[in-house]
């Protein structure tokens, strides 16, 4: 097939997006089968921003696809200063087979897409996380609940990557997502994207609502999620006003009591106890965080064969 990127869940339709998920998981149940599935190829990974899962996830699941990969910090390199995106691109497709990149800029990973010759993977950017939805909608199946029929609560700061891929997800497979924030514009989400989530709910029949009344977010909720109030971009000098701005959008017990009573909870990580959300929800019964977390390795494998032309 012609060359394929992953940047944002809006680049993948609903077919490939269940076809991944159902790929993900028989490589988590069978991870042998798969163990030379990528044998000689060489991932390029990039990171501006520090990084645990992505990097462990990726390192890891390069290895038991028996493929190499090659960690490269790209936070003090010449990279888009001495020397362009643009040339880096070209280059590292003459020695490597598939890039992931991580980054603050999602322009730079989409002029870094543009000029590679092979498939270029977002690993997290301050636009869109697409790894990590994708590993999030596997972990909701994998909790006995129909992703196309699920309503996802998110509380806080909607204007972040991970917001913005939960309302593309949501788009592209169809079910109902409220974000719930403070009424500023810098806590809601791009105004692009909700455009975006809009149009393509109207086609594949999901919903989107944007509220900052958390009892209605909340109710009938099958997972209610959250993300850190201080990403990667963001100062220390703003904590104090951003914590008071964003404490009545913390998920509590009785934000998790609103929501159905199977209802389940869930944070990217890394996740601060006491802010976004409380420490008897994250440790609580209904949290799955840590199941999220191990499935990036399964649904980042998977789409690296996707976007390798493997045969599943």
């Amino acid at each position: 097939m012609a060359k394929r990127n992953l940047l944002s869940v809006n680049d993948f339709s609903k077919p490939e997006v269940l076809h991944i998920i159902e790929w993900a998981k028989r490589i988590k149940k069978n991870p042998n089968a798969y163990a030379t599935a990528l044998k000689d190829k060489t991932l390029l990974m990039l990171f501006e921003k520090p990084s645990l899962r992505t990097r462990l996830s990726f390192e890891v699941g390069m290895t038991q696809l028996g493929g190499h990969a090659i960690f490269y910090s790209i936070k003090d390199s010449p990279l888009g200063k001495k020397e362009s995106i643009s040339d880096t691109a070209r280059t590292a497709s003459r020695y490597v087979d598939i890039i992931m990149a991580r980054t603050f800029a999602h322009s730079d990973l989409e002029e870094l897409a543009k000029h590679a010759d092979v498939p270029v993977i977002n690993a997290l950017s301050n636009f869109a996380h697409p790894c990590q939805i994708l590993c999030d909608l596997m972990t909701i199946q994998e909790k006995g609940k129909s992703i196309e029929k699920i309503k996802l609560a998110y509380f806080g700061d909607c204007n972040n990557n991970v917001t913005h891929d939960l309302m593309y997800a949501a788009g592209v497979v169809g079910f109902e997502i409220a974000v719930c924030c403070p009424p500023e514009e810098q806590f809601e989400p791009q105004r692009k994207v909700f455009d975006d989530v809009t149009e393509l709910c109207s086609k594949n029949g999901g919903k989107l609502v944007v509220t900052g009344d958390v009892k209605e977010a909340a109710k009938g909720a099958d997972v209610v999620y959250t993300d850190s109030w201080m990403s990667y971009h963001i100062p220390e000098s703003e904590k104090e006003a951003r914590v008071k701005a964003l404490l009545p959008y913390q998920v509590n017990s009785k934000v998790m009591g609103m929501a159905k009573k199977d209802a389940v909870f869930m944070n990217c990580l890394p996740a601060m106890r006491g802010f976004e959300q409380t420490a008897e929800v994250i440790d609580g019964p209904q949290s799955i965080v840590f199941d999220q977390a191990e499935n990036r390795l399964h649904i980042q494998k998977a789409i690296m064969l996707y976007l390798l032309g493997k045969k599943d």
